[in-house]
């Protein structure tokens, strides 16, 4: 069980569960947690200006409160994916809770967008067995992170979060944000929406291009 919970931050681990961590080429921006009533349209508008395309990984619950902005996610040309139904970890639940939350997720996604969605990514990354079996035998692809920002804590700052996530970027990279500050400290979606233009700005200074996970 113990590499279960490892997987996101032990390379040793997620290579050993098959767990993607990279993309093989570019950098991959992705967001969890929302969508947000704020964070979301400030983080679009962000990509939209630097001409970039971003993985949403969405929460089912938020999802039915505002099925449109899930749909803007979408209209947009980003990535709609799965985050869970409800923002639980999986090693807390028992396999029947897992697999029907995965389920009803994906389900209100579809509904709100038209679209299936076709990766996976766990509330704080960590699979149970019985998730990444339902997960894999729902054909979702599972997809965690190289670089992440640490956004959610309520100390930190834009330049921080761009400094952890952004600073010698690697082809390959996958990023991990929230747009959302639904399970994180209050407010946070505005520090990470200020944190994303820095990285923007340090992947052009880099010349490294985004891509979407294939």
């Amino acid at each position: 069980m113990l590499r279960y919970l490892l997987a996101p931050h032990v390379v040793s681990a997620a290579e050993a569960l098959d767990l993607q961590r990279t993309v093989t080429e570019g950098v991959a921006l992705t967001f969890d947690d929302g969508p947000h009533p704020e964070g979301t349209p400030a983080v679009l508008e962000v990509l939209e200006g630097a001409g970039v395309k971003a993985t949403f990984f969405l929460v089912g619950e938020q999802v039915e409160r505002r099925p449109e902005l899930a749909a803007e996610i979408a209209r947009r040309g980003h990535v709609v994916a799965l985050h869970g139904y409800r923002h639980r970890p999986q090693p807390a639940l028992r396999g029947r809770a897992v697999r029907d939350d995965m389920a009803r997720g994906a389900e209100i996604i579809q509904a709100a967008t038209g679209i299936a969605p076709g990766w996976h990514r766990p509330p704080y990354g960590l699979y149970s067995p019985a998730g990444l079996e339902a997960a894999r035998a729902s054909g979702l692809k599972p997809l965690l992170w190289s670089r992440w920002g640490k956004d959610w804590r309520r100390l930190t700052t834009p330049p921080r979060i761009a400094a952890r996530a952004g600073a010698n970027l690697r082809p390959g990279d996958v990023i991990l944000l929230h747009d959302a500050d639904f399970y994180s400290s209050r407010g946070s979606h505005r520090r990470t929406t200020e944190a994303l233009r820095l990285i923007v700005r340090e992947l052009e200074h880099q010349k490294i291009g985004t891509v979407l996970p294939v």
